[in-house]
């Protein structure tokens, strides 16, 4: 399954938007400024999150509007219905719905499989933690749905032992208890799937060679425990110390991703910005390999093809025919995308509207 329809109201500057006839490969074409990454990010929230933006849901609705947005997506010509929304009344919660029934926003994952590359991930490995972490939970949840109920829960927690640590009071230990015991659940889950994808995704970049995308080296940098008891007890014994600092020092809240350009044994944050982006579609193609499965998988690649050289460009290309994703491309021009236009669903974009070509 794939999508075979996408309609976008008050999105963004997309007052009414829709697009039909996808394929394995859709391309955007516009200017700068004409919409087409919005259409990206529309796509990118009928998954668990913020989005590709990471953008509050006020910030996204249409300044003629009314004040909220609705996306609606259709796989299979309308066998699943799956969209998100806001209102006027509430522009700041987001609401779910799949197969006319409300749900929860982490029963989105259940449904589609997304990931995305940006030109603001380019300099990800130079960036903070937190946002390797980002893009190494969305590489998890593509593969495993339950990674998101996992996160939201282990939030949640970890936002209430803060607060309980930075009172004036000792906090009550019986209370600690339950909420380092969800902690630790969670929080040890979401440590081994983060362990079980880096490790697959080395054993793919393993049988790569160092070209046309410069080969990179993996290493999920984490101090939890590989079990729930293991976390538990580290969250127990680091109480005085996290209550002096004012927030939990331990978890995989404080985990990275840490990475090397293989061919030279280089840390990544080191690495000219060519290499840095080579290295994260490097890892993009190999976890698209890692992703098969029962729900549809989608690859959304902004600006991807407009700094690669030809040969990078074809070789993209292939990789991606055989990644058996939906693929969603966009770029200012149609030429970097030659070698694909007759097997490609193309759109122009101007103005917020949106044209079959």
């Amino acid at each position: 399954m794939s999508l075979t329809r996408l309609t976008l109201r008050d999105f963004r500057n997309h007052a009414a938007t829709r697009l039909e006839g996808m394929r394995a490969f859709n391309v955007l074409v516009g200017e700068n400024g004409a919409g087409k990454t919005n259409v990206l990010e529309a796509i990118s929230l009928l998954a668990p999150g913020r989005g590709l933006r990471r953008a509050q849901p006020a910030e996204m609705a249409g300044r003629e509007g009314p004040g909220g947005f609705a996306i609606a997506a259709e796989m299979e010509d309308g066998a699943v219905q799956i969209g998100t929304a806001t209102s006027p009344d509430a522009p700041g919660r987001r609401s779910v719905r799949i197969n006319g029934a409300e749900g929860p926003a982490a029963r989105l994952a259940e449904w589609l499989s997304i990931t995305w590359l940006t030109p603001a991930m380019d300099r990800i490995f130079a960036e903070s933690a937190g946002s390797r972490r980002r893009f190494l939970d969305r590489l998890v949840l593509a593969r495993d749905p339950g990674h998101a109920r996992n996160a939201t829960r282990y939030e949640t927690a970890l936002r209430e032992r803060n607060r309980l640590l930075g009172e004036v009071t000792e906090p009550d230990p019986l209370w600690l208890d339950g909420i380092e015991a969800q902690m630790a659940e969670t929080g040890a889950a979401m440590a081994a799937a983060r362990t079980e994808l880096v490790a697959d995704l080395s054993r793919v970049l393993e049988t790569v060679p160092d070209q046309p995308f410069a080969r990179p080296s993996l290493r999920y940098a984490s101090e939890v425990p590989p079990d729930a008891d293991g976390l538990r007890a580290m969250l127990r014994e680091g109480r005085r110390r996290d209550r002096a600092a004012g927030r939990s020092l331990i978890g995989p809240h404080r985990d990275d991703l840490a990475v090397l350009l293989a061919a030279k044994n280089a840390p990544a944050a080191d690495c000219s910005t060519g290499e840095q982006k080579a290295m994260l579609i490097a890892i993009v193609l190999a976890h698209a390999g890692l992703t098969a499965g029962e729900r549809p998988r989608l690859l959304l690649l902004d600006e991807i093809a407009a700094h690669l050289d030809p040969v990078r460009r074809g070789a993209l290309f292939e990789r991606l025919a055989t990644s058996g994703a939906q693929v969603w491309m966009t770029g200012t021009e149609m030429a970097p995308f030659a070698q694909i236009a007759g097997e490609s669903a193309i759109w122009s974009v101007r103005d917020g509207a949106v044209f079959a070509q």
